[in-house]
């Protein structure tokens, strides 16, 4: 079969069903009646926040709502509120400047490098407008952490991780969420375990983990947290923190207690496809892949890649082009937000300068998720019809 007949019929949006497991602990929790977290002295909730803090390698967990509210609580944990200003990435998704404007505060905008991660340059030099980085490790890619931790140490800037997209990656084998102070994570239903919604967050400070608790909603029953600090960090934060309801539910955290124990092995199935696009793309005329460092162990659940300098009309044609084959891509460069892509420009809310060397970089970006319902034989065709329709109008530009 030529290239040009073929079509790719798969679901860019299926993921895998919940496990047969998962949906067993699921039908017990709801034959119980038990959902609420403090319906139970010891229930899913807290069994969840002991294993993620396990997988981890940190003391607590904090199993929540979303990973916006993961990453909302974490800014109320280290003092965040109204008028201060917070440096964070302008590649991101918009629950990131979201979480920063939720708590009053506002964004200041990093630039993005060619490998997708926060310009390290652009934030030693803003690195005196804000004590708090909310670091989004977008699309899983993970920036130069030993140089990031140590612009931001010697700046006196606590560093909270978005790991939404970095579940079970690492920079030079130290898992994501580990080097800052807190990590974020999602589990909505494009994360690396599917609640349908949900969040996780971890630290290892006592003071940190109390406020965290307290604000997600415990009332006075913070002693039933599957990992909590000693009762004195509450005794200093349990009059002074807001009660701003956000918990999971033993639901979700049955479903995804035995997605937890599988996540090593889907992270490499994910990482797996991610090489077979990326090995099918690597040569295209006019497309750049994204190079992978050699310290970073990440996560291939989407891909990206560059069409460095294309004209709008051209980009958009590429993704006409490749939708009428079965291929759904997303471009990061379209003047207004479209489904889960913006820019930081998109957001009104949140004031902006305009950054030219950014803006070059995100008019190129072409985004793609890999769901695991994709075959290692789909990654290939996928690829192929990339490759082609790609070429086609760039040899006709």
């Amino acid at each position: 079969m030529s290239g040009a007949r073929e079509i790719f019929s798969g679901s860019f949006t299926q993921q895998e069903p919940i496990p047969e497991e998962a949906i067993e602990a699921a039908v017990a929790v709801m034959r119980s009646g038990r959902l609420h977290r403090y319906n139970t002295e010891d229930g899913e909730v807290a069994a969840l926040e002991r294993e993620f803090a396990a997988y981890t390698g940190a003391k607590y967990a904090l199993a929540v709502a979303s990973g916006g509210y993961a990453m909302g609580a974490a800014l109320r944990a280290v003092g965040i509120g109204p008028g201060d200003k917070v440096l964070t990435n302008a590649f991101t998704l918009a629950p990131v400047p979201g979480a920063i404007a939720g708590v009053g505060a506002v964004p200041v905008f990093v630039g993005v490098t060619e490998a997708l991660t926060i310009d390290l340059d652009d934030l030693e030099a803003k690195a005196g407008e804000a004590r708090v980085l909310m670091l989004s490790h977008m699309r899983g890619h993970l920036a130069d952490m030993d140089r990031l931790m140590e612009i931001c140490d010697a700046a006196g800037i606590t560093v909270i991780e978005d790991c939404a997209h970095t579940m079970g990656a690492a920079w030079r084998g130290r898992m994501s969420g580990r080097d800052g102070l807190i990590g974020c994570y999602s589990v909505q239903t494009y994360k690396h375990m599917n609640a349908g919604e949900g969040g996780l967050l971890i630290t290892d400070d006592d003071d940190v983990a109390a406020r965290a608790i307290l604000l997600s909603g415990s009332y006075m029953l913070y002693a039933r947290h599957g990992t909590r600090p000693p009762e004195a960090a509450f005794a200093r934060a349990k009059y002074l923190t807001p009660n701003v309801s956000g918990r999971m539910d033993n639901l979700r955290a049955a479903i995804l207690r035995p997605q937890l124990r599988r996540l090593d092995a889907q992270c490499a199935a994910w990482t797996a496809r991610y090489r077979v696009v990326e090995k099918g793309l690597r040569g295209t005329p006019g497309l750049a892949v994204i190079e992978r460092p050699e310290e970073e162990t990440f996560v291939g659940s989407s891909i990206q890649f560059l069409l460095k300098d294309w004209s709008e009309a051209a980009v958009i044609e590429v993704l006409r082009r490749c939708a009428a084959r079965g291929v759904m891509l997303k471009w990061f460069g379209g003047a207004e937000p479209e489904g889960f892509t913006s820019r930081y420009d998109s957001w009104h809310y949140a004031p902006s300068t305009p950054m030219p060397a950014s803006d070059r970089i995100l008019r190129a970006i072409v985004d793609m998720r890999l769901p695991l319902t994709f075959s290692l034989d789909d990654c290939a065709l996928i690829a192929r019809i990339i490759r082609a329709e790609a070429g086609a109008v760039w040899q006709a530009a």
